[in-house]
């Protein structure tokens, strides 16, 4: 299990994408038409994988701390092994969705929203170009 990424709202994609690149984040690639608006994925130079998504919906004008901060993403093995112990434990995460890699969605006591994700067999570890070509 581990930490994939997280996801940050943000008001002006433009602006916000003109910051992370002069930080030296770089654009990896987007996902259109999402329940949650478009999704940017940047990461930096020496990393191998995307380390922030950036949550765009200009029907959604709350942004920042406290508000702006849309999710965190944890890479598991087995989404079913994951969910199972989870049931166990008291948590109820949702459905399973796909295609695509294996996702559920659960939400911590304050209201914060966890996505578990397991890749297809041969996927990388983490999210790269080759899941936007």
């Amino acid at each position: 299990m581990r930490t994939l990424h997280f996801g940050l709202r943000v008001s002006d994609l433009d602006r916000s994408l003109a910051f992370y690149t002069a930080v030296g984040y770089t654009v990896v690639g987007t996902v259109e038409g999402t329940a949650y608006g478009s999704l940017t994925m940047i990461q930096l130079p020496g990393d191998d994988f995307v380390s922030i998504e950036l949550v765009h919906d200009p029907m959604t004008t709350e942004t920042g701390p406290g508000v702006g901060f849309n999710h965190l993403v944890i890479q598991v093995d087995s989404l079913d092994e994951t969910r199972a112990d989870l049931v166990a434990k008291g948590i109820e995460p949702g459905s399973i969705e796909q295609p695509g890699p294996k996702t559920c969605w659960l939400t911590d006591p304050d209201g914060y929203r966890i996505e578990l994700v397991q890749w297809p067999d041969g996927h990388t570890e983490g999210m790269t170009r080759a899941d936007f070509a």
